[in-house]
């Protein structure tokens, strides 16, 4: 039986009595986030997650010098926890590694790690020393965290990094590090975790810092946003909790590159450890909108203020 070449395929057919079906034509008021251009033009960001993930870490690659993904290749062992990843150049690469990439390229751009004393406060699982361990001759790095996520940092970087690296590293909880800290640190970081903390605990952690770092790298969201596509109860409860947390609360729109903008000297002046420190460096920080970094310097005696 010959197919009616006029007529619409089965596939069409379907999507006609579905999602273009008359009844959801008759409002136009926001068709363009609903099923409709859903089926004409987007993937459904409610359930295409993952497809969108990979759509930005994919065109995010497309940016790469030969010398970022050779720098990239340094970092082995990636694929430990089956992370969610896009195969560019013959690599398997996830947006977790890439941030690491922005980030230990931005900080080496400005400082010298030969041999430095690292130390970062909230490392999650610690892709960022994984990083900064592959790729520069890191003399220790010591990271501060709670007990759960120290657990899994000590557990994955044993699993990532050769002993002779795994030996550089200490880990210590919050109680044992403001306890005994007395060890100076060439650099000091963190890393999207100042922003989820209680604000007394933020400034005991920069009073440390300019007490014991030479240098300081802060990449942390420049404001607080509402999100109505929060579904679930434990969701709008941990959105409430993130609200009050922090040095910088302001409800913005994160999606407005002015309003971020906007923000950037009250980051600058939120983060610095103390008078005596001055800014080295600052900028946006690739990929998510509201995202600010900066590397602090302490100046030597007699220079404060001078950059």
């Amino acid at each position: 039986m010959q197919t009616d070449p006029t007529s619409a395929s089965p596939l069409w057919k379907r999507i006609n009595a579905t999602a273009l079906a008359a009844d959801k034509l008759n409002d136009l008021s926001d068709f363009k986030s609903s099923d409709v251009n859903f089926r004409l033009a987007l993937w459904n960001p409610h359930t295409n997650g993952v497809r969108y993930l990979k759509t930005l870490t994919y065109n995010l690659c497309t940016a790469l010098t030969p010398a970022q993904l050779s720098r990239l290749a340094m970092i082995g062992n990636r694929g430990e926890g089956q992370p969610i990843s896009i195969t560019y150049e013959g690599q398997s690469i996830c947006m977790d590694y890439l941030q690491a990439l922005y980030e230990i390229e931005f900080v080496s751009a400005h400082l010298s790690l030969k041999e430095g004393a690292i130390l970062e406060i909230g490392a999650g699982y610690g892709r960022t020393a994984h990083a900064f361990l592959s790729c520069f001759p890191i003399a220790s790095y010591t990271i501060v965290d709670l007990p759960n996520c120290l657990e899994l940092s000590r557990r994955y970087l044993a699993a990532v990094l050769g002993a002779g690296e795994y030996a550089k590293l200490r880990f210590l909880s919050p109680e044992a590090f403001f306890a005994g800290a007395t060890t100076g640190f060439d650099l000091c970081l963190n890393i999207d975790s100042f922003a989820e903390m209680e604000e007394t605990t933020v400034l005991n952690y920069l009073r440390i810092i300019a007490s014991l770092g030479r240098c300081f790298y802060v990449k942390n969201p420049v404001g607080k946003y509402r999100d109505a596509s929060l579904s679930t109860a434990m969701n709008r409860d941990e959105a409430s909790l993130a609200l009050k947390m922090g040095l910088l609360r302001e409800v913005l729109d994160i999606h407005d590159n002015r309003a971020v903008a906007a923000q950037r000297q009250r980051f600058l002046e939120a983060y610095c450890p103390g008078g005596d420190w001055t800014v080295l460096a600052d900028g946006w920080a690739r990929p998510w909108s509201y995202y600010w970094q900066a590397i602090y310097r302490r100046c030597p005696a007699g220079k404060e203020g001078e950059s």
